[in-house]
């Protein structure tokens, strides 16, 4: 892998003073432009279809994906009534782990894309498991068998769609995750790519050799000539056609959603944690050059990188995290918007004995149940449609809580988390970030701006073209909004913690 920047005149430089990060999310695609401090100047979003065609399967179609996010960057630029060539940069963040083909001629997508959500090729990493090779795959990947990564969707794919495995022998068809169809699209064909943050959830990367493993590729029968080159987070990666926005715009950073966050909440370092609230809840902790094996449920991933030297990071990952607001909304309909739910939920002092475990998709680390469902337990006559809005909340706290407790548990003897930076959609929640600190017992903080999966983005861009001189000068960008301070006492935390765990214990329980 190269370490390339881009080069710019002075004068160029002078009229470049944005940077537009796409945020292609699990529900919706976000543009949002950035000046060179890092603060929002203007945004758009839009929500696109999810799609279910059976239980336990989840799809988009990858070019309502493309369209909605194109969409959102045109959107970005009228609403701050700029041109395109004041951009110095483009960053990409998105969903990751979802899984995607296409032709390599036309471009037309193969098929819906799979959902790292989806859980269809659960049966089959079961079969890997059982054949004893998760010790295998997890020293070369960092990772753990399971659905939600991208390599059996692929396969599923392979052999599921007629003529697919000859097609991609035959080197006709490209797979990608979301930032390889995007830059794809956004380069008219011309590139085809993606970055080590992405490249390291596909159960197909040495995350030590920061290259695609042909031993893994042949176990999983992916022809090579699928996959996109590999380069650093922050990159030349090509350039957007001028039909697009106007005129042609560098594409300078590529990083997986949570992965992106870590590096926009300025957790450069080891020991500096994160945990993202969108319709997952993602927890990183940066283990700097360093790649940690958890013994807890936890795995590890290749941090955002600005160079061709392998950073690190430790991750659990939440699978409905804001998706249980989201069912409370379109499921049960208890309620008309999500941002409903912290004036339904502060209705009632506490959840009244309820605990909700919102296993739709079973359950992510530290757990990795996926057989588990969702359950609702402690119901009472007194029970109401509070008390249930109430225990939705706090199950993402008691998810998020179980993940820096494994966390905690790896890094005996290494230091621990002394502060947890917050971000995403659900962080503007008061009542969720103060429950989430007297669970953890550690302060919570809030940044001012809480897009940093986008300003992640943004930020990995500007280094790339040289609008920041380094790491020091994006660290000093960083700002609290508000941090948040444990009330509770540890006795009291601690009896929460246990009644979640036996929750768990109820959702995991199979049927006879």
């Amino acid at each position: 892998m190269s370490d390339i920047r881009f080069r710019r005149s002075s004068s160029t430089m002078n009229r470049s003073r944005y940077l537009l990060a796409l945020d292609q999310g699990t529900s919706s695609s976000r543009s949002i432009l950035f000046d060179t401090r890092g603060r929002v100047v203007a945004q758009s979003q839009r929500e696109f279809r999810q799609i279910f065609p059976q239980p336990g399967w989840v799809e988009h179609d990858p070019l309502e994906i493309w369209n909605s996010q194109l969409a959102t960057a045109r959107e970005a630029l009228s609403n701050a009534g700029i041109n395109a060539a004041e951009v110095a940069a483009i960053g990409i963040t998105n969903q990751r782990e979802t899984t995607l083909v296409w032709d390599r001629r036309s471009g037309a997508p193969l098929c819906n894309a799979i959902v790292w959500q989806d859980r269809r090729t659960a049966p089959a990493c079961a079969d890997l498991v059982a054949r004893g090779l998760s010790d295998k795959l997890r020293a070369t990947t960092g990772l753990v068998i399971d659905a939600y990564f991208s390599a059996t969707k692929l396969a599923w794919m392979l052999d599921n769609i007629p003529g697919a495995r000859n097609a991609a022998r035959r080197g006709e068809l490209a797979f990608g995750t979301i930032d390889t169809w995007l830059l794809w699209q956004l380069t008219g064909g011309a590139v085809h790519a993606t970055d080590v943050s992405n490249a390291a959830r596909t159960l197909l990367f040495d995350i030590h050799r920061n290259r695609w493993d042909d031993n893994l590729l042949g176990l999983f029968d992916i022809p090579r000539a699928m996959l996109p080159a590999v380069h650093p987070s922050s990159h030349a990666f090509g350039h957007t056609t001028t039909d697009l926005l106007g005129t042609s715009i560098p594409i300078g950073g590529i990083a997986g959603d949570q992965q992106s966050a870590l590096f926009g909440q300025a957790c450069h370092a080891p020991g500096l944690a994160k945990n993202t609230y969108g319709t997952g809840c993602f927890m990183l902790m940066h283990t700097g050059d360093r790649c940690l094996t958890s013994g807890n449920g936890l795995i590890s991933t290749s941090a955002a990188q600005i160079s061709t030297t392998p950073q690190f990071a430790l991750e659990g990952s939440v699978f409905i995290g804001g998706a249980v607001v989201q069912w409370l909304r379109d499921g049960l309909q208890a309620i008309r918007s999500s941002s409903d739910i912290e004036a339904l939920a502060s209705s009632v002092p506490d959840s009244g004995g309820v605990i909700f475990v919102p296993a739709f998709t079973g359950l992510g680390a530290p757990y990795w149940q996926p057989d588990a469902r969702g359950a609702i337990l402690g119901l009472s006559r007194g029970s109401s449609v509070a008390h249930i809005a109430r225990a939705a909340l706090e199950s993402i706290a008691f998810q998020s809580a179980a993940l820096l407790q494994a966390m905690r548990r790896d890094m005996a003897g290494s230091g621990g988390v002394t502060e947890l930076r917050v971000d995403g959609g659900a962080c503007v929640n008061n009542l969720l970030m103060q429950f989430q600190a007297d669970l953890l017992g550690i302060p919570v903080v809030r940044p001012k701006v809480i897009e940093t999966t986008a300003l992640g983005a943004a930020y990995l861009a500007g280094l790339s073209c040289g609008i920041f001189s380094g790491l020091d000068e994006l660290a000093a960008h960083w700002q609290v909004d508000r941090t948040f301070h444990p009330t509770l006492s540890r006795d009291r935390a601690d009896e929460l913690m246990q009644r979640w765990e036996h929750a768990v214990a109820q959702a995991t329980l199979k049927s006879p």
